[in-house]
């Protein structure tokens, strides 16, 4: 009895073995995800890298409004940038108005979180009445501030006829105070959804096991709630040092800088640097990236700091 062995077929070397089904799906799943991360890196190319990167030319560069490019003249435009008269008033101002509203609304917005956390016959009413206010536009809340502070218009004489004529926006530091008003009246909502949503991811069992070892309110406060909202209240004091850097509508719409510069904020200066007085876009610019490498390093500073060990 004899058997025949036969081999079997040989694939030519030029004819590629088919994709193993699990390496086929590895890429699809690969496509699909550039393909949703597409439109986002677009729109980051287009609005953010494109722009940074022609104002970082501008920076460098003689460039008028009218008069476009006249050529590299580095390092004139940041030379000119610190030498200006308001640089300094306008870099103390900004960072007084970002402190105080910073410590303000952290501040206001937890107390409020703390406040309407549990489910009680009021808290829905409160929450929806802080919350309200963030709905609107900053230009749109400056406008309404603008007119209740007006002298004529606003409603304060009539209701204080005793007091004579208030005058919210007539010196520096009334004006200061006033914006932070409207400031703390804006975004205090939207500041405590963000913090009441990281108290109610605290669990409760960790209260309990606190109260049975006897801490008090005070103690747990300090101990459990604070530690466990760290990295919100880096979030938001971030979110919050950025805005207050990068003010610009609300003292535009309210002081235009008055009275006598008194509230001239470091974008109000980019402002009337680019398209008042010289109409000097390169001195702008060189404002501009100042701007952006001072919040670089100042957000990356905070945000080891109040995102502590673990961050």
């Amino acid at each position: 009895m004899t058997t025949s062995l036969k081999r079997a077929p040989t694939r030519p070397p030029d004819e590629a073995a088919p994709a193993p089904p699990r390496k086929r799906t590895g890429n699809r799943r690969r496509l699909a995800g550039w393909a949703y991360a597409a439109p986002t890196a677009l729109f980051v190319t287009l609005f953010f890298a494109v722009p940074v990167l022609l104002v970082g030319r501008m920076s460098v560069s003689d460039w008028g409004l009218f008069a476009g490019d006249r050529g590299v003249n580095f390092p004139d435009n940041f030379a000119d940038a610190v030498d200006l008269r308001l640089f300094w008033p306008a870099v103390w101002f900004t960072v007084k108005y970002t402190v105080i509203t910073t410590a303000i609304l952290i501040a206001l917005s937890l107390g409020v979180a703390l406040l309407v956390q549990e489910s009680t016959r009021w808290s829905g009413f409160l929450r929806t009445a802080v919350l309200v206010p963030s709905a609107l536009g900053l230009a749109s809340a400056s406008l309404l501030f603008y007119a209740l502070y007006s002298p004529q218009s606003g409603p304060f004489g009539d209701v204080l006829p005793g007091a004579g004529q208030v005058s919210f926006l007539g010196t520096p530091d009334a004006a200061l105070w006033s914006t932070v008003g409207l400031i703390v009246w804006r975004f205090t909502g939207f500041y405590m959804l963000l913090l009441l949503v990281a108290l109610q991811g605290i669990s409760a069992d960790v209260y309990e096991a606190a109260e049975l070892d006897g801490c008090n309110r005070v103690q747990r406060f300090t101990r459990i709630t604070l530690p466990l909202l760290r990295p919100s209240l880096a979030m938001c004091t971030i979110l919050c040092v950025t805005g207050s850097l990068l003010a610009f509508d609300q003292f535009y719409i309210l002081t235009k800088g008055g009275p006598d510069n008194g509230t001239m904020t470091i974008v109000q200066l980019i402002y009337n640097a680019a398209f008042q007085g010289g109409n000097d876009l390169g001195l702008a610019a060189a404002l501009s990236i100042i701007v952006l490498v001072a919040l670089l390093v100042l957000n990356l500073g905070q945000f080891r700091w109040l995102r502590g060990r673990d961050g």
